[in-house]
């Protein structure tokens, strides 16, 4: 498979299939332009929504009438694990709720956290057992922040991990660099692209290794 980093927690990530499956789409030019990211512009079949806010659900951008889901479902295919948990630390009474969704495609166990706010349960933790790839926020200010993240990679024990939803220049929100979140991780390494190939041979063999992707919007 492949997978593309659009910018903020949105991921386009293409099956050896053709199956073209969307994170988190933002709305550009979005709270008053704090998102100055581009139009995602891959024609999508399906489209994950961690939560309902505009940096996070704007599927009305998406190309190509994707199925969306919000929850555990099946869309071509595919089955989507949805664990429900919260996008802050008080049961989502400050920002709501969010939703780690947890699939498979070519091979490779793939968890993409959405925006969550909090460490995670045993029975939470059970549902990304064996994880491949770890899609986390580490920006902190809306959701963990990069103590957080990296306790969170430490307990789910992924092979891989993507940082996503930081500080760039074409984010203005609060939030951290990716270079914080680093500071944590003792393997890690910038890619300098936007797209790279996953293959289960091509995962790291001792996790969890951190990839920083360059945004492509």
């Amino acid at each position: 498979m492949k997978i593309k980093w659009n910018g903020h927690a949105c991921f386009t990530i293409t099956t050896g299939e053709g199956t073209v499956i969307v994170t988190d789409p933002y709305e550009p030019g979005g709270y008053d332009g704090a998102i100055k990211y581009g139009n995602v512009k891959d024609r999508v079949d399906i489209a994950l929504v961690s939560h309902d806010h505009a940096d996070h659900n704007y599927v009305e951008m998406l190309e190509g009438s994707p199925e969306v889901l919000k929850e555990t479902g099946e869309a071509k295919g595919i089955r989507f694990n949805g664990i429900p948990c919260f996008h802050d630390e008080t049961k989502g009474s400050e920002r709501g709720p969010n939703t780690i969704f947890v699939f498979e495609v070519d091979g490779v166990k793939v968890a993409f956290a959405g925006d969550i706010g909090h460490q995670l349960s045993g029975d939470e933790l059970k549902a990304l057992a064996d994880v491949d790839v770890l899609m986390v926020p580490v920006g902190g200010t809306f959701t963990v922040d990069a103590r957080g993240a990296a306790a969170l990679v430490q307990a789910i024990k992924p092979r891989m991990v993507i940082p996503m939803h930081f500080k760039t220049e074409k984010c203005a929100f609060p939030l951290a660099s990716v270079d914080e979140f680093l500071k944590h991780m003792t393997n890690s390494k910038k890619l300098n692209k936007t797209e790279i190939k996953i293959t289960p041979e091509s995962l790291p063999v001792k996790g969890p290794e951190v990839w920083v992707m360059d945004y492509a919007c």
